[in-house]
């Protein structure tokens, strides 16, 4: 798993109970993920199809940073699915575990193409 992105937890992104909003953080994974995709197939025409069960592990406070990481999983005919771990980056402690996000490429009606990517073209991480 490759940790791509770094986000500092600020008063908006807290809760009630002044630790990380479980909603700020999933829309965050959403982005980078959806990035990735966009990435992995070079087309930006692509939506969340599916996010397997989250698993939050622990939280995050004000001032602390996170980061997101991102593991390539497989490639369908018209989908790419990926894992995802969140954690502090100093204490590396998980905060959220993702088995399965999958994006879908879309037409302009948004109904599944085939991206014609295969694991023998798809862009190696280091390319992104």
């Amino acid at each position: 798993m490759k940790f791509y992105s770094r986000k500092l937890i600020k008063p908006e992104d807290l809760n009630a109970r002044n630790t990380l909003f479980g909603g700020a953080l999933l829309r965050w994974i959403d982005e980078e993920a959806g990035i990735y995709a966009m990435t992995k197939l070079d087309t930006n025409q692509v939506v969340t199809k599916y996010i397997s069960e989250i698993n939050f592990i622990s939280s995050a406070n004000q001032g602390d940073v996170i980061e997101i990481g991102l593991g390539f999983k497989k490639i369908g005919r018209t989908s790419i699915t990926f894992s995802c771990e969140v954690r502090n980056i100093f204490s590396k402690q998980s905060i959220i575990k993702i088995e399965n996000i999958v994006f879908v490429h879309v037409d302009t009606h948004g109904k599944p193409k085939p991206h014609g990517i295969t694991l023998d073209n798809i862009k190696p991480i280091s390319n992104i």
